[in-house]
C-alpha cells in the first residue's frame, strides 16, 4: 500500500528522537496530482493521522551519537539525512547557547529506523553546531554551522568563530566551503541554504555592514549571502538598524519565481520582525512589519502555495502564543490562526509544509501534555492537532518542521507501532 509519511525531529532534556506519522492512502503507484485516479487530497489524509498512527522511529543515544536535532530532515534516494546541534565526539560546551556538550553531527536514518552518524563536527577550523537543514545538490549535501571556521568574530565580550558553509557526501566526507569572518561578512548562520540556478543562497543571523547592538543575539544585523557549490561566497544584502529596517534573519529563504523571500525575527516599524523579499541582485524590500497583535518574532522561513506565502511566528497574535499567517508577494498579510497556548499548541518555531493544499507544522510547546504538537491547518485557517508530544517514551519540544516522504509498505498495520 502506498503511504505518505511525515517525519519530525524533537528533543527533550532526556531524549532526542526522530518520529514518524503515517497518512493512509490508496494502493498502487501515485498518479500526478489532479489526474484521474489521483490519491485523495491532504484534507482526507489529515482525517487519518493521529497519535494512533504515530511512532518514535529512533531515540538518539549518548555520545558519540548525535543529540538535540533542531533541523528538518531531507530525503535522498529513500534515506533521510539530518543534523544534530549537539553530540558527537568533540566538546563545544564553551560556545554560547551550545547544547551542553558536543559539536554536533550529520546523520542518516532509514525509514525503518537504522541510524548512522556520518560526520562528527569538531573545533575550528572545522564547523561546529549545525542548526539548519541540509540541501541536496546533485547527490552532495550542503549545510551551515553556527560556529566554527577559520575566523573569529566578536560576540558580546567574547570572541567566537563565526560559522561555516560545508558540503558532505552521502558517505560522510565533509569539506568546509566557506568560513564566515569579520570585515562585513556574515556571522553565525542558523538556517540552511537553498539552491537557485546552480547557486546556493542563505542568511546569517549576525554580521554584515551594520551594527545592531540593542538586539539580544547579535552585535551586527545579519546578511543574505550567495555561495557557489565550489565555495565562492558573495554578500547580497546587509540588514540594518533603525525604524522600519529588518534585521536578524533566523530562517531559511525560499525561491518564488526567481525572487527570494524570508523573515527576520527583529526589526521593522514595530520591532516585532518582518517578512521581506530580496532579488538575486541584492535589492531588498520589507513586505510586512509585524505589529505584535498579528504575530511577532518569526523564526522560521516561508512556504509557497499557489503564489501565496505561509509562515509562523513564535509569539504574538491574539493570545501572545504565536500564529500561522499568510502573505501575498505584494505584502497583504492575514492571520490564519492564533495559538491559545493550551491544547492547540504554543510557540511554533518551525516552518510549514504543503500537502496538496493543506499545511502541516509543529509547535514547540502546548498540546495535551505541554510538550509540543504536530498540527494541520487549511489555507482558510481551520487548525487541527494531530499529535501531542510528551507521553511515555515520546519526544518533546519539536524545534524542527516536518518532512514528507512517500514510501511503500506491505500494510498499514506494519508501521502503526
Amino acid at each position: 500500500m502506498r503511504m505518505r509519511r511525515l517525519f519530525v525531529s524533537c528533543h527533550s532534556a532526556l531524549r532526542s528522537s526522530i518520529a514518524v506519522a503515517l497518512l493512509s492512502g490508496c494502493g498502487g503507484s501515485q498518479p500526478p496530482i489532479g489526474a484521474p485516479g489521483a490519491m485523495p487530497g491532504a484534507s482526507e489524509f489529515a482525517a487519518h493521522i493521529s497519535s494512533a498512527n504515530y511512532k518514535v522511529l529512533y531515540s538518539f543515544a549518548t555520545s558519540p551519537d548525535g543529540s538535540y536535532p533542531t533541523a528538518s530532515l531531507i530525503d535522498l534516494g529513500g534515506t533521510l539525512y539530518g543534523t544534530t546541534a549537539g553530540g558527537g565526539s568533540n566538546s563545544c560546551a564553551y560556545y554560547p547557547y551550545s547544547p551542553y556538550s558536543g559539536c554536533g553531527t550529520v546523520f542518516s536514518i532509514t525509514p525503518s529506523g537504522t541510524e548512522k552518524v556520518l560526520y562528527k563536527f569538531g573545533l575550528a577550523p572545522d564547523g561546529s553546531i549545525p542548526y539548519g537543514s541540509l540541501r541536496d545538490v546533485g547527490g552532495t549535501l550542503y549545510g551551515t554551522t553556527v560556529y566554527g571556521g577559520s575566523h573569529t568574530c566578536g560576540y558580546r565580550s567574547q570572541p567566537f568563530s563565526c560559522g561555516t558553509v560545508f558540503s558532505i557526501t552521502a558517505s560522510g566526507t565533509e569539506k568546509v566551503l566557506h568560513s564566515f569572518g569579520p570585515g562585513g561578512d556574515g556571522e553565525y548562520p542558523l538556517a540552511g541554504v537553498i539552491k537557485v540556478k546552480g547557486t546556493l543562497y542563505g542568511t546569517t543571523s549576525g554580521g554584515g555592514a551594520n551594527y545592531c547592538a540593542p538586539y539580544q543575539y547579535n552585535i551586527r544585523c545579519g546578511t543574505v549571502f550567495s555561495i557557489t557549490p565550489g565555495g565562492t561566497e558573495g554578500l547580497l544584502y546587509s540588514f540594518g538598524p533603525g525604524k522600519g529596517r529588518a534585521n536578524t534573519p533566523l530562517g531559511s529563504l525560499i525561491d518564488a519565481s526567481g525572487t527570494l523571500y524570508g523573515t527576520t525575527k527583529y526589526g521593522g516599524k514595530h520591532r516585532f520582525g518582518t517578512v521581506f523579499s530580496v532579488t538575486l541582485r541584492g535589492t531588498l524590500k520589507v513586505l510586512h512589519d509585524f505589529s505584535g497583535t498579528d504575530g511577532a518574532a518569526p523564526v522560521a522561513g516561508l512556504t509557497e502555495v499557489k503564489d501565496t506565502l505561509y509562515g509562523t511566528t513564535s509569539s504574538g497574535g491574539a493570545n501572545s502564543f504565536g500564529t500561522v499567517f499568510s502573505i501575498t508577494t505584494g505584502g497583504t498579510e492575514k492571520v490564519l490562526h492564533s495559538f491559545s497556548g493550551g491544547s492547540d499548541g504554543s510557540g511554533p518555531v518551525a516552518g510549514l509544509i504543503d500537502l496538496n493544499g493543506t499545511l502541516y507544522g509543529t509547535t514547540k510547546y502546548g498540546g495535551a501534555r505541554g510538550s509540543g504538537t504536530v498540527f494541520s491547518i487549511t489555507t482558510t485557517g481551520q487548525e487541527k492537532v494531530l499529535h501531542s508530544f510528551g507521553s511515555s517514551s515520546d519526544g518533546r519540544w519539536p524545534y524542527a518542521g516536518l518532512t514528507n516522504v512517500n514510501g511503500t509498505l506491505p500494510r498499514v498495520s506494519s508501521s502503526l507501532g
